[in-house]
């Protein structure tokens, strides 16, 4: 049954959730959750999925569909463990990827959070198979995470959206880089709200931004801290398509959360949390996938068109 039926509904389940869970693996894992996602050129769809094991250390792990629900082909062994050798700030882990396709370099942009004792950091690689990667390392310190490239430059420039947090709180920033090594140029993107709006204090970028006719439309999520726990939503903000940092309308209500029982109950209950997502073939319908309860993995159907026009009425301007 579908709670607050009087509200629009932007996102609809599949009917086969979870569509991946530690029992799908095929070695032994505590859960499977927060993938990132691409389709490949043969129209295969890769969630690089977030694998905890019973330490609760994180790596990654691909798994390909042919149509993005079921018959997935899993790696084994795992698709990129964390390599503490080289990359100590991985010590903990390698967690929450996001992928972006650069057509410039003809490579796949993978930027996780790297776990280490300094905290959670922004690390990125880059693959053109899935098979191997060119580690670069943190790009941004601790505390940082929740990052994801934008596919193309802007005045020869990179850009990466990220989150640090500070005393203010959790906001999400924009920065600039020649060769995606050297960061600067440093803008605040959105601001958390303030006071009892459900994204208060703690903001984060959830998928990629999604590149529309009218510019860079962002899913993120809100953390409502609550005296029975912390509650992740998702909103909707709207980015001018030359000046990403430019923010041009931002939906006051939450548009998606926990609801099944697979999201409201596992390891962090009330967490409905994606990373990635992949654009079907009209160029409209999203393929949302999510972690759920940070427990397993689900698919949510949405329009490009019906989000921005859910923006044109809900923004506060």
């Amino acid at each position: 049954m579908t709670r607050h039926s009087e509200f629009e509904t932007l996102f609809h389940r599949h009917e086969k959730n979870p569509i991946l869970t530690a029992e799908s693996w095929p070695y032994p894992a505590h859960s499977v959750f927060n993938a990132g996602a691409t389709k490949l050129p043969d129209g295969t769809t890769l969630l690089l999925c977030r694998v905890e094991d019973r330490r609760g250390h994180s790596h990654l792990c691909a798994a390909r569909s042919a149509n993005g629900v079921d018959g997935w082909s899993i790696d084994q062994p795992p698709t990129l463990l964390p390599d503490t050798a080289n990359h100590p700030e991985e010590l903990w882990g390698i967690e929450d990827p996001r992928i972006t396709f650069i057509e410039e370099l003809g490579r796949y942009a993978v930027t996780y959070t790297a776990f280490g004792k300094g905290g959670p950091g922004v690390g990125l690689a880059m693959t053109e198979d899935f098979r191997t990667f060119e580690r670069y390392g943190l790009v941004m310190q601790p505390d940082n995470k929740d990052a994801a490239l934008l596919p193309r430059r802007f005045c020869g420039q990179f850009a990466l959206v990220h989150r640090p947090t500070g005393d203010s709180g959790s906001h999400i920033w924009l920065s600039y880089s020649p060769d995606l090594h050297n960061w600067g140029t440093h803008k605040l993107m959105l601001p958390a709200r303030k006071g009892a709006w459900w994204d208060a204090n703690k903001i984060g970028l959830s998928p990629p931004l999604i590149e529309t006719s009218r510019g860079w439309l962002m899913i993120y999520h809100g953390v409502r801290h609550t005296a029975a726990g912390s509650l992740y939503r998702l909103g909707l903000a709207l980015f001018d398509i030359h000046k990403p940092e430019l923010c041009l309308l931002r939906g006051e209500p939450w548009i998606f959360a926990a609801e099944t029982d697979y999201e409201l109950e596992g390891d962090v209950g009330n967490v409905t949390f994606p990373c990635g997502y992949t654009l079907g073939a009209d160029g409209d319908t999203i393929n949302l996938y999510y972690g759920a309860a940070d427990t397993c993995l689900a698919l949510a159907h949405g329009s490009i068109r019906q989000l921005l026009a859910w923006l044109d009425a809900n923004s506060g301007g």
